[in-house]
C-alpha cells in the first residue's frame, strides 16, 4: 500500500465532523438530500484534478483507476478468483470469475458489467463489489472486460456483455452454478448494458436472465431531468463528464433513441425480466434510474427499487473508505440474493 493510499484511508476514519469541516466546513445538501460526508471529502479533494472531458482516453482511465485505488476495499474471506477469456466468433472477452466458499449449486451465475461510460474501467473497477455479491449470492459472478471506446465504439461493448451472457448461460452448469441459468447485472454503463442484454434477449426469443440488477443506469441519452441540473456538477460523474463519454463511445450518426443505447426508448417493455434497480441521491442519473423503474412497473414487470439518498454515482467503487457505500452495497447484495432465490 502506497503513502498516500495509506493516508486517505487515514483520513476517511475521521469523525463525520471533522470531514466535514476539512471539506468546506458545512454538509453538502442540493436538492432536498444530504451528502454523505465521506463522499463530501472525496468531492472536495478532487476539486484539485482537471476534468475527465480534458484529458484523452488512455490518461482518463490510467487517472480513474489511480483515483480509486485508495478506496478499494479487501474481497470477503472465502472468495477466489480466476481470471479467464470468454471466446466469441470475433474476439476474446477477458473476464473474471468470482467463487465464495460454500457455494449454492441452486444459484445461478451473475453476470457483471462495469461502469466507465463504455470509455474507462477494467476488472478492478467492480473487483471488491463482484467479491461481495459472490460472498452474500453464494453464487458464481463473472465480471466481464467488453471493449471500450473510442477505440471500439457501440456497439462492440454492447456485443461482448451479450456475448458473455448467452456463454455464461450455457457455462453455468460448469461454473457450479444452476444449468441454463443467468442473471445479468451493472452499474452505470453496466446498468445500460443490462437493461439492453434483458430487451434484446426478449426481443429475439431467448432465454431471459432470471434477474436484472441495474445500478444508477444510464437508461437513455437524451434524457432531460432535475436531477440532471441540480447534481450537474457532483462529483465524480458531472454533465459534462457524461457527455464526454457520450461523444467517445457513440459513432458519428447515431441515433440516440435506439433502444440498443437508449433502452428507455424501447417500446416492448411487456415480459421483461424482473429488475431491481438501484438509483443514488446525488446523481445526474437518478431521475432516468427511477424513471426506467416506474416504464418496467407500469408494463408489468416485477421491480424493486432502492434510491441512497446521501451517496454519489459510483458508490460500489468507494466500500473501501465509506460505512454508507458498503452498507449500501451489502444491502443491495442480500436483497439480489432473496430475488434470486425466489426464482431459481
Amino acid at each position: 500500500m502506497s503513502f498516500s493510499t495509506m493516508l486517505a484511508k487515514m483520513v476517511m476514519k475521521l469523525p463525520n465532523s471533522w470531514l466535514v469541516k476539512m471539506s468546506g466546513g458545512h454538509p453538502v445538501q442540493l436538492g432536498g438530500r444530504t451528502l454523505d460526508p465521506h463522499f463530501q471529502m472525496i468531492a472536495h479533494s478532487a476539486r484539485k484534478q482537471p476534468p475527465m472531458s480534458s484529458l484523452s482516453p488512455e490518461i482518463a482511465r490510467a487517472a480513474s483507476a489511480e483515483g480509486l485505488a485508495p478506496f478499494a476495499g479487501d474481497l470477503p474471506s472465502g472468495v477466489t478468483t480466476e481470471d479467464t477469456s470468454i471466446p466469441t466468433e470475433t474476439n476474446s472477452i477477458p473476464a473474471r470469475i468470482y467463487k465464495p466458499f460454500g457455494q449454492d449449486p441452486n444459484m445461478p451465475v451473475i453476470v457483471f458489467y462495469h461502469f466507465g461510460g463504455g470509455v474507462i474501467g477494467d476488472l478492478e473497477t467492480s473487483h471488491e463489489f463482484c467479491g461481495l455479491l459472490s460472498h452474500i449470492c453464494k453464487a458464481p459472478v463473472v465480471s466481464v472486460d467488453y471493449r471500450l471506446a473510442p477505440e471500439h465504439k457501440w456497439p462492440a461493448g454492447l456485443n461482448d456483455a451479450i456475448a458473455a451472457y448467452e456463454w455464461c448461460l450455457q457455462e453455468a452448469e460448469n461454473l457450479g452454478a444452476s444449468p441454463g441459468h443467468a442473471a445479468v447485472a451493472g452499474d452505470s454503463m453496466g446498468g445500460n448494458f443490462t437493461a439492453i442484454v434483458a430487451q434484446e434477449m426478449m426481443r429475439d426469443h431467448k432465454p431471459q436472465p432470471v434477474l436484472q440488477i441495474l445500478i444508477y443506469p444510464a437508461t437513455e441519452i437524451e434524457f432531460e431531468s432535475s436531477s440532471m441540473n441540480i447534481y450537474a456538477d457532483s462529483y465524480p460523474l458531472t454533465r459534462d463528464t457524461m457527455e464526454w463519454f457520450i461523444d467517445q463511445y457513440l459513432p458519428e450518426g447515431a441515433d440516440r433513441e435506439d433502444p440498443m443505447i437508449s433502452p428507455m426508448c424501447s417500446t416492448q417493455l411487456e415480459n421483461l425480466a424482473p429488475a431491481i434497480i438501484v438509483t443514488a441521491g446525488f446523481d445526474i442519473l437518478h431521475d432516468q434510474g427511477k424513471a426506467y423503474a416506474d416504464r418496467l412497473t407500469d408494463a408489468g414487470v416485477d421491480v424493486v427499487y432502492r434510491c441512497y439518498d446521501s451517496l454519489a454515482h459510483g458508490f460500489t467503487a468507494f466500500m473501501g473508505i465509506s460505512p454508507a457505500a458498503r452498507k449500501a452495497c451489502e444491502d443491495i447484495a442480500v436483497l439480489v440474493r432473496d430475488e434470486l432465490r425466489e426464482r431459481v
